[in-house]
């Protein structure tokens, strides 16, 4: 059984937020996803991971108890650049850490929910959880480990 499994989500990471729940007029009950980017983004994670672990030759969920390391990178806004013939340059002021929406604990949120059934049985498999925000080039990077 392998004890780790690490991959790469490129695009822009995306949080799980809160949920509506209503009616359709037909009087159907319906559960949504307030932000639309939040489906995509967990397929982005579920469809990254399965390949990671079929690589990996695994086909079952990795076990319990787990560790999920995270590190999610967003894009940086223009005000971190120079302007003029240094464009393109970052100015030495331009921070390191995205300490901006959204909300570190939404984003990995909507990470766990896309692993299970996928590298873990369930997300309460994950029992330590390290995950970080910072700037470059849209992704996240995903580590799960075997604990034990």
């Amino acid at each position: 059984m392998t004890a780790a499994v690490s991959f790469t989500v490129h695009g822009t990471p995306a949080p799980q937020g809160s949920k509506t729940v209503g009616r359709t007029k037909a009087g159907a009950a319906f559960v949504r996803e307030d932000n639309p980017q939040t489906e995509p983004w967990r397929n982005a994670v579920a469809a990254a991971a399965t390949a990671a672990m079929l690589d990996l030759g695994e086909d079952h969920p990795l076990g319990s108890p787990l560790r999920l390391d995270v590190t999610f990178v967003f894009p940086r806004p223009r005000s971190h650049y120079r302007t003029g013939r240094n464009a393109g340059q970052l100015k030495p002021s331009a921070p390191l850490y995205h300490d901006r929406r959204p909300d570190l604990d939404k984003l990995v949120r909507a990470v766990g929910d896309a692993l299970t059934g996928i590298v873990a049985a369930d997300d309460a498999a994950f029992v330590q959880v390290v995950a970080r925000k910072h700037y470059g080039q849209p992704a996240a990077h995903i580590s799960v480990e075997l604990l034990g």
